[in-house]
């Protein structure tokens, strides 16, 4: 056939055809028996064999090669990754395009590459078919990435890294043999496998820095996230750059890795390999991602069963996330293991003691089997690597020898009691405690002396808010009492660092960290079943009684303050007191306040915020006033005074209040700060009666998000006015306080943040909500229907079912509690639905956790007090939201 005939459309459709049917049949092979590591070699061998047919076809130049490079190159190519092709010209062929090629890719056009030679004229014949051959690869349905270079291009491009990889990896197709071999031996050539080794390692701290983020937890990718089968690829290119092979076999033959561990390593990338390869199949598209979209559909494919208290999907997750952790480590130790191959360096050593000794700046076992003949010396290695500063690190060979020493870690082990000793001593030694943890945790050996620990190591919680795994957030939690002990970090929580300096035996804290969620995906009150394992621990470790007691209050109770902060009304005198009955004493409340933030902070960085923290130490300091002085009776007469004295600093005269306080009840000062009255009489004394709405703003003393007043004669709809508005400028409601006065004015107070970070300056947004939600309260328009926006996609997949309850409290006043998957308008939709019903809304707290929304209401209206309308009402709210 000849190269002008297969142009022609039913050449060109029969290919097309015939490639689609036999990517087809492997995918259905691949499906019936899932070996992707033999599905990778076959689809590399089947578009070679289509490549070459095409390549002879169209007759090109025998001056020219046509090579496979990137992971075509080394035969792993997945169901929708690109074909990366090098077309490579020889000095024969140096009369080259000078004019861009117009390559047709489907319906669209585009530049391909071009090469310019300087001095000499193009060669029409050949850009004729290479513009022939790049357009019919795409027409029959190959995603190519190509690029066309002389062996003398190649060699001046590899100075960069990527090229230089991909070249390493090339693998001739079709054409002339000797310039491919002519390509290698200038490959080869310019190769430095130190410094390849070097600037692969920098390459690898630049991509894990990009993807180790919390966006990339819930959903991670298989090929760059950190223990990614990039990770993998890494230490095979380093050995090839090296001459050590590029298979985990031959690794093992030059005694890099042993035969066990190379066996390990290969069952983790084929899980890595088989999960890409079936997202492909999956997504219909090459998606590297563990996409919500797709986990349960591939929890399902391999044949993963929900258990009675887990998802099908979390189960794969963890299988994912427990491979993650190996690699990493398989990465650590591996890499260590070709730097002291490559350097061959012999840094100074000495004796540290009997067992360890110091090698440069890592430390060092004396004896490989010093962890399967002595066990105790695990906890050993980490205790001297806190207490010596000028140790950065462990070496190769003893990382090496802890994995091999993890089943040496049983039962007989953990009732060791110097071993038990030794734990508790990395607990309370003055530095490094994060750090011992975090290694013990990397290394399987925390999993495996605390069970308990080992069973959540890799176990997603698809809640909606934590974005960490189990164990990561455990450590995260540890991580954050750590830091409230370091002045270094003081300017962050100011007051949890004072707290933390004051805390005696501070390891309470750290052991009731480790515990606090260990019994997570159990079934049951995880809090409960937690405390159990926490009581154990502390017995066999042998903590005095009372500290006992307090870790294991600490696991029960460690969701009882954020859940009183952010639930219920701080200003009610009582709810403070029935908090504070919880507390035995002052050392109570002090390490339940530091473990709540520790909790909150480690969830994720979009949970925690000021206004979060201020409730927080809002509480902590009423409990322990409360704690100290016991219920104040003039509590009223106090905020007054307090107000009074905060005007007299504005040169305010106490008679300037009368007017307005005289048509505000009790229930106004209860339930507002003496500074926010202060605020609200400053800007309204002399407007008590005023016919136009004022809207004012400030920045919230919270230090993050605004405070906004709104103050006008009432009207319905007005509460959910302003939820709209707040809504459509992207910004979020806290809390919200709503008072009508004794004349008919509404004395509305919001907490408001920023739901994504806008450019605009505080100044001119301050502006903009008092001029435009001023306007919008005029225009005072009936508010038509208010549609809820799009659910994010985790809401989609792991939905939240909607619960509402009322409940009467100790005032009489009926407290609304939902909850709900939060999307954009559901305040606003909410407000509607109340407003439609004649209920009156006093205060609102609105928690918003990820994409779950907490939010109470206080409430009141005649029709709440018949049972039938308000079970109508709630109905209708479920049905709505």
């Amino acid at each position: 056939m000849s190269g002008s005939a297969l142009s022609e459309n039913r050449d060109v459709a029969t290919l097309r055809t015939a490639l689609r049917r036999d990517r087809l049949a492997l995918e259905q092979k691949f499906l019936q028996q899932p070996k992707a590591a033999r599905l990778l070699r076959a689809h590399s061998k089947l578009i070679d064999h289509y490549l070459q047919h095409i390549w002879q076809q169209l007759a090109l130049p025998e001056g020219t090669a046509l090579i496979a490079v990137g992971g075509y190159g080394r035969g792993e190519l997945y169901p929708k990754s690109d074909i990366d092709l090098l077309i490579l010209l020889g000095a024969e062929s140096e009369k080259l395009l000078m004019e861009p090629l117009a390559i047709r890719l489907g319906e669209q056009t585009t530049l391909a590459k071009s090469l310019v030679m300087a001095g000499h004229p193009p060669d029409d014949a050949l850009q004729h078919k290479l513009h022939e051959l790049i357009a019919l690869l795409w027409d029959i349905g190959m995603e190519v990435g190509h690029s066309i270079r002389t062996v003398e291009e190649c060699t001046r491009e590899s100075s960069d890294i990527t090229v230089q990889t991909n070249l390493l990896e090339a693998r001739l197709l079709c054409g002339n043999a000797e310039l491919f071999d002519e390509l290698g031996t200038a490959v080869r050539a310019q190769l430095n496998p130190r410094d390849f080794f070097l600037a692969k390692l920098h390459e690898q701290q630049q991509r894990h820095n990009r993807f180790d983020d919390a966006d990339f937890n819930l959903e991670p990718n298989l090929k760059e996230s950190p223990g990614g089968l990039r990770d993998l690829q890494t230490i095979t290119w380093i050995s090839r750059a090296a001459g050590l092979g590029t298979h985990w076999t031959e690794l093992a033959r030059a005694g890099l890795i042993t035969t066990g561990e190379a066996r390990q390593i290969a069952r983790h990338d084929s899980l890595l390999q088989t999960l890409r390869t079936r997202l492909h199949y999956l997504a219909h598209r090459r998606e590297d991602r563990l996409l919500f979209d797709f986990q349960t559909a591939l929890a399902e494919q391999m044949g993963i069963a929900p258990s009675a208290n887990r998802r099908a999907s979390e189960h794969l997750m963890q299988r994912y996330y427990r491979t993650k952790l190996a690699v990493r480590q398989f990465n650590t130790i591996l890499l260590q293991n070709l730097h002291d191959y490559l350097f061959r360096e012999a840094p100074p050593q000495h004796a540290l003691n009997a067992r360890f000794r110091v090698t440069g700046s890592l430390l060092e076992i004396r004896d490989e089997q010093l962890f399967e003949h002595t066990p105790e010396a695990i906890f050993e290695l980490f205790l001297i690597l806190q207490q010596h500063a000028e140790l950065t690190d462990i070496s190769a060979l003893t990382l090496r020898a802890l994995w091999r020493a993890q089943p040496h870690i049983g039962a007989a082990f953990r009732r060791n009691p110097l071993n038990r000793a030794r734990f508790m001593e990395i607990l309370r030694q003055p530095q490094g405690v994060t750090h011992a943890l975090r290694r013990m945790h990397q290394y399987g050996i925390l999993g495996r002396y605390i069970p308990a620990f080992g069973r959540i190591v890799g176990q997603m919680q698809h809640d909606l808010f934590h974005v960490y795994t189990v164990d990561k957030h455990i450590m995260m939690v540890v991580r954050n009492l750590r830091r409230f002990a370091l002045p270094k970090h003081a300017h962050e929580l100011p007051l949890c660092n004072k707290l933390m300096g004051e805390f005696a035996r501070p390891e309470v804290l750290y052991i009731a960290g480790l515990f606090h969620d260990i019994a997570k995906g159990r079934g049951g009150d995880h809090a409960l079943l937690g405390k159990k394992d926490a009581r154990l621990f502390c017995t066999h470790h042998q903590l005095s009684r009372d500290d006992s007691d307090l870790v294991v209050w600490l696991v029960e109770q460690h969701l009882t303050l954020s859940a009183t902060a952010q639930k219920q009304d701080l200003a009610d005198p009582e709810v403070v007191a029935a908090f504070a009955d919880k507390i035995r004493n002052e050392r109570y409340l002090v390490a339940l306040y530091l473990l709540t933030v520790a909790d909150v902070q480690g969830t994720s960085p979009k949970v925690w915020n000021a206004w979060k923290g201020k409730l927080m130490e809002d509480l902590f300091q009423l409990t322990r006033r409360y704690m100290k002085e016991g219920a104040n009776a003039n509590h009223l007469e106090k905020i007054r005074e307090q107000a009074v004295a905060t005007l007299n600093l504005y040169a305010i005269a106490p008679e300037s209040c009368r007017l307005l306080w005289a048509q505000l009840d009790d229930s106004y000062f209860l339930d507002h700060e003496p500074q926010e009255i202060a605020w609200h009489t400053r800007l309204l004394a002399f407007r008590v009666n005023s016919a136009t709405p004022i809207v004012k703003t400030r920045l919230s003393r919270a230090d993050s998000g605004l405070q906004v007043m709104v103050y006008c004669p009432d009207q319905r709809w007005l509460f959910a006015y302003i939820c709209e508005f707040f809504s459509r400028m992207q910004y979020t409601i806290v809390e919200a306080k709503i008072h009508t006065t004794q004349h008919g004015y509404a004395l509305n107070s919001f907490q408001v943040m920023e739901i994504t970070r806008s450019d605009m300056a505080y100044r001119d947004l301050m502006n903009y909500i008092e001029f435009e939600l001023t306007q919008k309260i005029m225009q005072g328009s009936t508010l038509g229907a208010i549609t809820t926006g799009r659910v994010s996609r985790q809401l989609k997949h792991f939905p939240i079912n909607t619960k509402v309850n009322i409940e009467r409290d100790r005032h009489g006043m009926y407290v609304l509690s939902l909850i709900s998957g939060d999307r954009p308008g559901l305040l606003a939709r909410i407000a509607q639905i109340l407003d439609q019903h004649g209920i009156r809304l006093h205060r609102a707290k609105i928690n918003t956790l990820g994409s779950r929304a907490e939010d109470v209401f206080w409430i009141s209206g005649a029709m709440l007090a018949r049972p039938e309308e308000t079970s109508a009402f709630l109905n209708e709210l479920l049905e709505k939201i």
